[in-house]
């Protein structure tokens, strides 16, 4: 500050000029006002807004677009003290320490000589911002699946393969009901196919795709199976499911201990591989079972998946679909040589066929998988319970 006495103006200090940032009221006149020098008037605003603001240093994520006519409304962020918060509470106009004025005093100036407020600090939109952002994190965001998201919303996971599919598995289950009356070698021909899609299905079901290896395996197991099934009759079926799950499910075993990948991966090739194998290799039993009860059994699950596919509440659609597989059966029983008893073996495979359905559905399968597991799982699944009820009832 100068050593001039307070109301000797400076040489060239015209008094009634009008200083930048300071307003003066009409007829009032400061004839002993002081300028203070630059220096000491940055050392005097640095210590007011050191005062009355919190200075931030780090590196920070903008989530919002400002517009740069509006002043910010630095109050509801900034930490206060209790004092001063006690004294920003009697101050309500907003305080900018980005733009300082030349005057220390500016921030006590009475309104403008128009008599017009100070406008008013602006207020926060209530129109939902584009994009929400999160709070910024030191570790990222780690990859949400849908089914996840689906969980925390609410929302169930589960995406029914649709009418297509089932319309697809009924035509798949009408060729091996009559593929069945017609003999053993005419059986194999649709039930290839069901091996073929059960095998593919299963991989894309668990999210390993492409899976070469471990389809054609699956796939290599099944025919297997079939070979073995027509060679030694169906009097000897057990034996010869059964054996060729257990050395299949040896060669997977060997075959994931001879990859190079991770230990976790390792373990989760080895476990799709074999169910892979498992379900292919016992859809065999549609093979081994009598062709009366492969005709009633197919013919349920086609009946009973496309009931299912009809747009009605899930409760209502499995009762009916189990319904309608039942009927199905007593039907198709009456028409071969099973009778009556067909209802049970109709009732047996839809259930076994619904399961098969649920596990197509879930986690948010693609289109693909509805298209290979949503077709091949109900009919792969219903194979045990047509070749067991099937001897059971005669």
């Amino acid at each position: 500050m100068s050593n001039q006495p307070y109301g000797a103006p400076y040489e060239g200090y015209d008094p009634y000029q009008q200083q930048p940032g300071h307003q003066q009221q009409p007829g009032h006149q400061q004839p002993g006002y002081q300028q203070p020098d630059w220096q000491g008037h940055e050392e005097t605003q640095a210590a007011h807004a050191q005062q009355y603001t919190q200075q931030w240093e780090g590196q920070t994520w903008e989530t919002q677009v400002h517009m740069p006519t509006a002043p910010a409304d630095v109050t509801e962020t900034a930490y206060l003290s209790p004092g001063q918060q006690q004294y920003g509470s009697q101050q309500p106009s907003s305080y900018a320490p980005q733009q300082p004025s030349p005057s220390p005093y500016a921030a006590q100036q009475p309104p403008s000589p128009d008599g017009t407020a100070a406008p008013a600090p602006a207020q926060p939109s209530t129109a939902p911002e584009e994009p929400g952002y999160g709070p910024p994190t030191l570790t990222g965001n780690a990859r949400v699946t849908d089914a996840q998201r689906a969980r925390a919303e609410g929302r169930s996971p589960i995406i029914e393969p649709g009418a297509q599919p089932a319309l697809i598995t009924a035509v798949l289950g009408a060729l091996l009901a009559g593929a069945a009356a017609v003999g053993p070698y005419a059986l194999v021909v649709p039930l290839v196919i069901l091996q073929a899609v059960t095998a593919a299905g299963w991989f894309r079901l668990n999210g390993m795709w492409p899976a070469r290896q471990g389809i054609a395996l699956a796939f290599a197991g099944a025919v297997t199976a079939d070979v073995v099934l027509l060679a030694a009759g169906r009097e000897n079926a057990p034996a010869a499911i059964l054996g060729t799950l257990g050395v299949w499910v040896l060669l997977a075993l060997v075959l994931q201990l001879r990859s190079h990948a991770d230990p976790d991966e390792r373990m989760y090739g080895l476990m799709a591989t074999v169910a892979s194998a498992a379900l292919s290799i016992i859809a065999a039993g549609h093979l081994a079972a009598a062709p009366d009860a492969v005709s009633v059994g197919a013919g349920a699950v086609a009946v009973a998946i496309v009931v299912r596919a009809l747009p009605l509440p899930t409760v209502v659609s499995v009762t009916a679909a189990l319904l309608a597989g039942g009927g199905a059966g007593l039907v198709l029983g009456g028409m071969t040589g099973v009778g009556t008893p067909g209802a049970y073996l109709g009732l047996g495979a839809s259930v076994c066929a619904l399961i098969g359905h649920r596990v197509a559905s879930y986690d948010y399968p693609s289109r693909f998988v509805h298209m290979t597991a949503g077709v091949a799982l109900p009919l792969a699944a219903a194979a045990p319970a047509v070749y067991l009820l099937g001897r059971a009832l005669g």
